[in-house]
């Protein structure tokens, strides 16, 4: 069976609440303590969010990563909340990324989803090779700081091309 390079799934377990996993991924407080250097979320009347106000389907958004200059960031749409364990929100290149949060085997486990990545060369290098990386690290500090509270990025601009960053 060939690869499907048009999506990728990754998996992780995580020793906390699942409501405590949830406003990890839909706050600006808390993507900030394991994601993004600025998580900006506008709600749909243009208003900005406070810091730990949950977003909303409907919410657009702006990021920035510790270790890039402000020219390197994501803009897009959050498409879907439960309030409880799923998000849903647009993502680089036409991309769509989902974050359910579930109980498997007595431990709650984060599985992410980014499908509609597209399938020619730069699209399976950048976005799909790229973002898993990307992905795995970043859902590796989310465990890291909810478990355990170390934040494994690398936040020095100077150095460029780490993969904690």
């Amino acid at each position: 069976m060939p690869h499907d390079w048009s999506r990728f799934t990754q998996k992780i377990n995580i020793n906390a609440p699942v409501q405590v996993i949830y406003a990890a991924w839909t706050t600006r407080e808390k993507l900030e303590q394991w994601f993004l250097r600025k998580a900006e979320f506008h709600t749909t009347d243009g208003k900005l969010r406070d810091a730990n106000s949950h977003i909303h389907a409907g919410d657009t958004y702006e990021w920035l990563w510790h270790g890039h200059p402000d020219t390197t960031f994501e803009k897009g749409s959050v498409l879907e909340t439960n309030g409880i364990d799923k998000i849903k929100f647009s993502f680089t290149a036409g991309a769509l990324v989902t974050v359910q949060i579930g109980e498997v085997n007595g431990e709650n486990i984060v599985m992410l989803t980014q499908e509609q990545i597209p399938e020619d060369e730069h699209g399976m290098v950048y976005y799909n090779l790229g973002c898993q990386t990307g992905w795995c690290f970043y859902l590796a500090n989310l465990k890291s700081i909810l478990e355990g509270g170390i934040d494994l990025r690398n936040k020095n601009m100077q150095l460029a091309g780490m993969i904690n960053s």
